[in-house]
């Protein structure tokens, strides 16, 4: 039985510099001497030339080797189960989790890499505020610890101004990491929406090209987020915020809209075809055409002159269209109308403008958090659900796809997809992550939030907030829809430090490190701490069905109808039990025939001595069990 160290790869999120490595060797083994990587020959493989750095194109600033390196470092960190901030813990397939995102969303690429549609982020738009992502490359948990005081250390968080000399630097080492890990998530046909203003569009716009490459630009919508004109200052009254469109390839198709009244009331039906209303259309040409320049005959035997550029169809295509009736003569017979039908167009395509009368305003969005929150509006700046109903409704999510916000703020993201789904009868999933960023009092612009949860007994950060407004949100949706039987719930888990305990010698007291060291989980986590971590590292869905059975006074977990066994108890399992323990899973494993191969995982310190754990094993393997983990 093999046990799992807090070293060991399975005890980690996904390892994405050897995922890289291992994609490398599969396409050119020849570049593989002695288990490293020769470069040189590499070049020489892919005919790769030096170019000079200095004048190479790009976006380049201090730290940003760094920020890459960021990106590419496991995480050992964990995140534990929080059934009591939950709603519907047993039932729901949504995550609403607490946490430094970019931690998270290392430990999300097991589960999730390649399996999310959409992504929107509302993201800082580096304004000169309190700065709460100061990344720390040799141990991000105990750092996100610290800033959320949930162990001493107090670091403050301090403002980052123009006047720092690192304005824009700090925000691109922020925001570079946490992009490049959410690439890897999305789907070959998911999108990400980010919304940003002029402060940063220029950089993320950039950044993104390097990223997700340019030609994945989907494009640059300019969303009005407010339509209230302002007093004359001087300046220009902004009233627009921008939102970027990445596609992850190809296969990403955007959905067409459906069209409205005001869009149909161009079309109408003065001749009374039976086609229905239409609207006259070009023949021309945009661009020259040389074997599309015709001459054209009317049906009296007058000749029309080719534009330009030619005709838009070829000269048996035109005839076709003459005679069934798609394209008529004006009275005179001077003029080419095409006809184009109403009822032949699918929709209309999705505009870059996006106005606020359609898609909502930060006004709309202030009322919706009013009549959640006792008329008070504890969120700057929130946006509003029919934006992000937009997005969702663009990126063709359906059945039980995935959107994710990591940097969910007030909510709104959640919000939103439970109202499409309430809409739309759909089954959209969605996790969001956001910091417990602390509020405070003394800070006029988080003192009506700090107040809202001191109301209420709730501990002061954003986070607290953010699961208040789903909670509100899904209450408030099915009281309006009592039919509507979808998920409103979510399950919340807050990140921490790895469940194994890692080995840290004491030089000055080894006695004491050997004993403490006995046992391999740290002291006061649970089973389901445990069990949670285990399916994090094993790269299984948070919300995988989780059956549980005791057998041998001892609670058994099945994971995904019997793809993992667990046994987490603190009870000593002696020697006599061992045999009736073995045999129940074994034959609860035969019950759940799962398809794939089972995985068991133990607890090691639970196990009274070596030998009872040594049969356990034997028993296990005899009937063709090989599979165990210990931990």
């Amino acid at each position: 039985m093999e046990t799992v160290q807090a070293n060991d790869t399975e005890s980690r999120s996904t390892d994405i510099i050897a995922g890289n490595i291992e994609h490398l060797k599969a396409l050119f083994p020849e570049i593989v001497v002695e288990g490293k990587i020769d470069f040189e020959v590499l070049k020489q493989i892919v005919g790769a030339t030096l170019d000079d750095r200095e004048e190479k194109y790009g976006l380049n600033w201090h730290g940003k080797r760094r920020a890459r390196q960021l990106a590419l470092t496991p995480s050992t960190g964990t995140l534990r189960p929080c059934p009591e901030d939950s709603v519907d813990w047993d039932t729901t397939q949504n995550l609403m989790i607490e946490g430094d995102n970019l931690e998270v969303l290392k430990l999300l690429q097991k589960s999730y890499a390649g399996k999310v549609k959409l992504i929107y982020i509302d993201p800082p738009y580096n304004t000169g505020k309190d700065f709460v992502y100061p990344d720390d490359f040799q141990d991000n948990i105990r750092n996100y610890l610290e800033l959320t005081g949930q162990v001493e250390g107090g670091r403050k968080i301090s403002s980052n101004t123009e006047a720092s000399g690192r304005y824009h630097t700090d925000w691109l080492n922020m925001m570079y990491p946490r992009i490049k890990l959410a690439r890897n998530l999305l789907r070959n046909d998911g999108v990400i929406f980010i919304t940003i203003d002029d402060h940063e569009i220029a950089a993320l716009l950039t950044l993104c090209n390097e990223i997700f490459g340019e030609e994945n630009h989907r494009g640059t919508l300019v969303w009005q987020h407010s339509l209230q004109p302002k007093g004359y200052s001087g300046t220009f009254s902004i009233h627009h915020n921008y939102v970027l469109c990445y596609q992850k390839g190809e296969d990403f198709e955007l959905a067409n809209l459906d069209r409205t009244d005001e869009h149909n009331k161009n079309y109408s039906n003065p001749d009374n075809d039976p086609n229905g209303p239409w609207r006259s259309g070009d023949v021309r040409n945009a661009l020259y055409r040389p074997n599309l320049i015709y001459k054209i005959a009317t049906p009296s035997g007058k000749i029309i002159e080719p534009p330009p550029n030619g005709w838009r169809w070829s000269k048996e295509t035109v005839e076709s269209k003459i005679q069934s009736g798609e394209i008529v003569f004006s009275a005179d017979e001077s003029r080419i109308i095409r006809k184009i039908y109403l009822n032949k167009l699918e929709g209309r395509a999705p505009e870059t403008i996006l106005f606020g009368k359609d898609v909502g305003t930060t006004r709309d969005a202030a009322k919706e958090i009013k009549d959640l929150f006792d008329d008070i509006v504890p969120f700057d700046t929130p946006k509003p659900t029919s934006l992000i109903r937009h997005f969702i409704i663009l990126s063709g999510a359906r059945n039980n796809d995935i959107i994710i916000d990591f940097f969910a703020g007030s909510g709104t993201t959640g919000h939103a997809v439970i109202a499409h789904n309430t809409f739309e009868g759909d089954n959209l999933r969605y996790i969001l992550v956001q910091l417990p960023e602390s509020l405070s009092m003394e800070n006029g612009e988080q003192k009506t939030a700090a107040e809202y949860c001191n109301r209420y007994g709730k501990p002061l950060d954003i986070a607290e907030l953010t699961k208040e407004r789903l909670r509100k949100a899904g209450s408030k949706i099915r009281k309006e829809n009592p039919m509507f039987a979808g998920d409103c719930g979510f399950r919340v888990f807050k990140l921490d430090t790895t469940n194994i305990r890692a080995w840290e010698p004491d030089p000055n007291n080894l006695v004491s490190t050997l004993l403490e060291n006995v046992e391999h989980i740290k002291e006061g986590r649970s089973e389901e701490d445990i069990l949670y971590e285990i399916l994090i590292k094993l790269g299984l869905d948070l919300c995988v069905p989780i059956e549980q059975k005791s057998i041998a006074e001892n609670t058994i977990y099945s994971i995904g109808a019997g793809t993992l066994l667990a046994c987490l108890s603190h009870q000593a399992i002696r020697r006599a039990d061992v045999e009736t323990l073995a045999l129940g899973m074994i034959e609860w494993h035969r019950q759940l025939a799962p398809a794939g191969e089972t995985t068991f995982v133990f607890r090691d310190g639970a196990f009274a001595d070596d030998v009872a754990k040594t049969n356990f094993a034997a028993i296990l393997e005899q009937h063709g069990i090989d599979q165990l983990r210990s931990l």
